[in-house]
């Protein structure tokens, strides 16, 4: 009696120990399926980016070329603008592109300034055209980046939580980069005087 009393605790143990491993087993499969997931997710925001910044660097040579016509004194502002796209272009992960976009960003904000002190440029439909199109293409950027983020942040937060962060530990997965304003100076409210 007291043999088969032992038995049955023994078989109770080892029922309890297969389904606890199950449960914690079960547990790391469902944290790593929603990491793939939110993984994903991030990727597929990301190439909504990607092809909006593709058709920002496109039409960037256009523009440059456009401007040069006007401004001969501006060398050094078309050739920071061309070395900006360069670097974008070369870039290779997510984050690296970025921060190479907020290079090109910091570029074009220069061009575009610079431009104000050609009226005759201003004026030029050529000009006028790209300058439409470019801002048509930030607009629909600005739309993905945000959109970006979102998955972005959904992605980060999952990763620092406990226990997915063990398994996204094991996965080898790191935080993705947001997309961010470039200054203090964009930060700060818009001073509007008439």
């Amino acid at each position: 009696m007291l043999f088969a009393l032992s038995t049955l605790v023994t078989a109770v143990i080892i029922i309890a120990v297969v389904a606890v491993l199950l449960i914690i087993i079960g547990a790391a499969i469902g944290m790593h399926n929603s990491l793939v997931t939110l993984k994903n997710g991030c990727e597929e925001a990301w190439s909504g980016v990607d092809i909006y910044l593709k058709k920002r660097y496109d039409l960037i040579p256009n523009l440059v070329e456009t401007v040069k016509g006007y401004t001969k004194h501006e060398s050094e502002t078309l050739e920071r603008v061309i070395a900006a796209r360069s670097g974008a272009l070369t870039a290779t992960s997510a984050n690296e592109k970025v921060a190479a976009d907020k290079q090109v960003s910091g570029a074009l904000r220069g061009l575009f300034a610079r431009v104000e002190s050609y009226p005759e440029l201003k004026a030029n439909t050529q000009f006028l055209s790209l300058q439409n199109q470019l801002l048509s293409i930030e607009n629909d950027l600005s739309q993905a980046r945000k959109f970006y983020n979102g998955k972005c942040k959904a992605y980060n937060i999952k990763l620092e939580k406990f226990p997915s962060n063990l398994v996204a530990g094991m996965m080898k997965l790191e935080k993705r980069a947001y997309f961010e304003l470039d200054s203090e100076e964009e930060r700060k409210n818009v001073k509007v005087s008439f």
